[in-house]
Formats: structure tokens, C-alpha cells, sequence
């Protein structure tokens, strides 16, 4: 289980935030790992699909 922790460093506490959290991490880690395989089988070089992933994340807007 992750350790979710807030901007002050305290890890949050919450069951229902908790729950929330890693169900949110795993649709992620899912839908991620379906892209990541489609495009090996596509032919893509998983090294480049990584780095196009890992730029995703990287360039997330913050909370608006």
C-alpha cells in the first residue's frame, strides 16, 4: 500500500481518501500498462514509449 502524504509531509489518514487514492493509482497503472503493450505490439520501440509516458506524467497541470 502507498504511503500518501500532504503537502506538509503528514500522511493522510482518511480510509475513503485512501481507498480513493490507490483505486485512482491502479486505473492508472492499468490503463498505462494497456497503452505501454499496444504500442510494443505496434511496433514501437518500448524505450520511446516509455519516454512518451514518463513526459505525460511529467507535464501534468496542477489542480485548477
Amino acid at each position: 500500500m502507498t504511503v500518501w502524504l500532504t503537502p506538509a509531509g503528514e500522511p493522510v489518514a482518511c480510509r475513503d481518501k485512501l481507498r480513493v487514492l490507490d483505486e485512482n493509482l491502479a486505473e492508472a497503472q492499468q490503463v498505462l500498462h494497456d497503452a505501454f503493450e499496444d504500442a510494443v505490439l505496434m511496433g514501437v520501440d518500448p524505450q520511446a514509449i516509455r519516454q512518451a509516458l514518463v513526459s505525460i506524467i511529467a507535464h501534468l497541470p496542477g489542480p485548477s
